[in-house]
């Protein structure tokens, strides 16, 4: 599997024309670049820190551990398959394009409405918990307690500078995800060196791999180990990113899907990397799982305050490359849905900058939009979780839409230069299973007893996301286009949007 080396590569723009579209955004983004935007949002010290005390209480290290191996194993799989189909449509609006081109106008629709929505709120959550992490670092140096109010404030300053970054173009945003790649992978080593090291003593090998712990409320014991695969399914997320950036990466149709499946499997083993370090350190499993951030627990526990301060100034770094990162994707996601009249306002949003070749507008509304999704945090942490779920429950599904309509519709279908070949249905049917059985895990209730504040409102945000999109249909359909082979409109008006 991977790029077929008897075809002859395309020429990106001319492929972009051809996929129905004038190119306007700057083809600088290498190979590696793509690569780096996906696994900065996948970010492992952004998603296994979070999820962690999730983990300790949910299935405990044994579930943790092996749950992080599976899992991985399966959003593999989907990569691959989203990748095949990414090589054949490498264009911006990455999954919306695909199910347009294969299941029609109304297939395209949903599936963007849901990414994007999906994105927005992945930036709310990556952004808010720097924000929250950033609270925690400053009450551990001066004592001084963070409030919504405060967390909030943070959280926007983090968004307005990386949207001012991200409007520098797009070799800014390649060179931060470089930067990014190299902080992930030295925050994990030095983060497991530093936890090898300095504490006195280790949990067993058989506490680590073995050891299953339940503080869920709920008595059966699968159901609980179902539960807590969901840390390492919410933290393999994002890496369509190397999809939307396609069209500002030189030859896309082979690097877009390349990218996409080396951030999975470098994430996968970095993360396991990351896990073990953890729980091998952990001291006093009770105070560690009842902590408010469990890793800075173990953290201050294994080196004492001021080490712990360095250590969770890595962990912040990679959180905010991740929102970061997390911009540029829904912004080009953006750009590419207006650019087919799916959202209102599409007029705006498909403008791009003539000096930076940058979304600029589609910028700003990937700032504003995750700040609007995050007020509800300053009267409740319940009702900013139900806004913020349309993340876990809509990104995923939305990656294996196209793989499905390719799969029914293969008369529809021609591969690109990166294809699975004879393994490309066994693999797309593995990842439409798989994401068929953990949406049903996305929606289950994860405490017992289930009562308002323990809700789990992920497939309430869903709902209420298709509803929105549903709203908007009648008007959108009378301008959503579908891309064909004749663009020299189409090309004519982008091109006039150009300011």
């Amino acid at each position: 599997m991977g790029p077929d080396h008897s075809m002859r590569l395309p020429d990106e723009s001319e492929r972009l024309r051809d996929l129905g579209y004038q190119p306007v955004l700057a083809r600088r983004m290498g190979g590696f670049g793509n690569f780096a935007i996906s696994f900065s949002i996948i970010s492992v010290l952004s998603g296994c820190m979070t999820l962690y005390g999730f983990g300790l209480n949910t299935g405990g290290p044994s579930v943790m551990m092996w749950g992080w191996a599976g899992v991985g194993l399966m959003v593999l799989f989907i990569g691959m398959a989203l990748a095949e189909v990414t090589s054949a449509y490498p264009t911006s609006g990455a999954m919306f394009y695909m199910a347009n081109r294969l299941g029609g106008r109304r297939w395209g629709y949903y599936t963007g409405w849901v990414n994007l929505l999906g994105l927005l709120g992945s930036i709310a959550g990556s952004g808010y918990g720097a924000a929250q992490f950033i609270g925690a670092l400053i009450e551990l140096q001066f004592g001084t307690e963070p409030t919504p109010e405060s967390t909030l404030l943070i959280f926007g300053a983090i968004l307005l500078v990386f949207g001012v970054l991200n409007l520098f173009g797009v070799r800014m945003v390649g060179f931060l995800n470089s930067v990014s790649v190299w902080w992930h992978l030295l925050g994990v080593a030095i983060i497991v060196g530093v936890l090898w090291i300095a504490p006195d003593g280790h949990q067993s090998p058989s506490f680590v791999f073995t050891k299953f712990v339940n503080n869920t409320g709920w008595d059966n014991p699968l159901y609980v180990t179902a539960l807590g695969l969901l840390l390492a399914q919410y933290t393999f997320t994002g890496y369509d990113a190397s999809a939307h950036l396609s069209e500002e990466t030189a030859n896309a149709s082979v690097a877009s899907a390349r990218g996409m499946v080396r951030s999975i499997w470098v994430s996968w083993i970095a993360g396991f990397v990351l896990l073990a370090g953890l729980t091998f350190a952990i001291s006093d499993y009770a105070t560690t799982s009842e902590a408010g951030v469990p890793p800075a627990q173990i953290f201050i526990d294994a080196v004492g305050t001021d080490g712990a301060t360095f250590l969770l100034l890595i962990v912040i770094g990679a959180q905010l490359f991740c929102a970061n990162a997390g911009i540029a994707s829904a912004s080009r996601m953006t750009f590419a849905f207006s650019r087919d009249g799916a959202l209102p306002g599409s007029r705006l949003w498909r403008r791009v900058s003539s000096r930076t070749q940058t979304p600029y507008p589609a910028v700003w509304l990937a700032v504003v939009g995750p700040f609007v999704l995050a007020l509800p945090s300053l009267y409740s942490t319940t009702a900013y979780n139900a806004v913020t779920a349309i993340n876990v429950i809509g990104i995923t599904p939305s990656y294996v839409i196209p793989v499905f309509l390719r799969l029914r519709h293969p008369e529809r279908f021609t591969p690109g230069p990166w294809t699975l070949g004879r393994w490309s249905r066994p693999v797309g049917w593995i990842a439409v299973g798989w994401v068929s059985f953990a949406t049903v895990l996305f929606c289950l209730p994860q405490t017992s007893p289930v009562n308002a504040e323990t809700m789990n409102y992920a497939a309430i945000a869903l709902a209420a996301a298709l509803l929105l999109a549903t709203a908007w249909w009648p008007f959108a359909k009378s301008s959503l286009t579908t891309p064909t082979y004749d663009t020299s409109s189409r090309g004519t008006q982008l091109m006039e949007d150009i300011v």
